[in-house]
């Protein structure tokens, strides 16, 4: 199974950024009086807009609250996030070896763009990406088309040269909705049972599959 592009999610997909996030969501409702929630809850956000996952974390429905909220947030995310994101182990391995085939290689995810590459800047890495789609670069996040259709439009590519690799339901769902191959990791929250109801080529426990 090889394809000219690969496009990943971040999140739970190449990357466990588990740790920094429960900090970050933990802190922000401390310091302003929210009850606690749990950290399940909070895991079961994760990859979500940052709006929707504000929304069913804190109960908060006015978008106005919810971009105060985020603002605070990011006081506790911008020196915290990165040092508390871990590539998993196959990862890097993973992209290298793609790389080496000539593979072009994205990043579509709504975590924001700057964030990801201060990761990939972090580990000295970057050089293994062409781009990365993030939250401020769409109108309409996943599991819209729109990211994977920019992504494409980017490339000048066919969509039946792309395959989207993805933990989530979300990444599942904007690939069948963009019409390009799909293949789910479960390194997330969601099992493999989920994803069959929808389109995939394959349904990975590791990154390392794909090669």
């Amino acid at each position: 199974m090889t394809y000219p592009v690969y496009l990943f999610d971040f999140d739970y997909t190449l990357a466990n950024s588990e740790k920094g996030i429960l900090i970050c969501f933990h802190r922000t409702m401390e310091k302003h009086g929210y009850p606690p929630v749990r950290d399940d809850t909070i895991r079961h956000t994760i990859g979500m807009p940052m709006e929707d996952a504000i929304a069913r974390i804190t109960g908060e429905t006015d978008p106005a609250r919810i971009r105060w909220f985020q603002n605070e947030y990011r006081k506790f995310s911008d020196p915290l996030m990165t040092p508390n994101t871990f590539f998993y182990p196959e990862t890097i391995p993973t992209l290298t070896r793609l790389r080496e085939q000539d593979a072009r290689i994205g990043i579509i995810s709504t975590k924001t763009r700057g964030r990801i590459a201060e990761k990939f800047e972090q580990d000295h890495v970057l050089h293994l990406l062409d781009f990365i789609i993030g939250r401020e670069d769409v109108k309409n996040p996943k599991p819209d088309p729109e990211p994977i259709l920019l992504a494409i439009g980017r490339l000048g590519v066919q969509k039946k040269d792309v395959l989207y690799v993805g933990d989530s339901l979300f990444d599942a769902g904007a690939a069948k909705n963009a019409g390009v191959d799909f293949a789910a990791v479960t390194t997330g929250t969601t099992k493999a049972r989920e994803f069959k109801s929808f389109p995939h080529k394959k349904i990975m426990k590791s990154l390392n599959e794909l090669l």
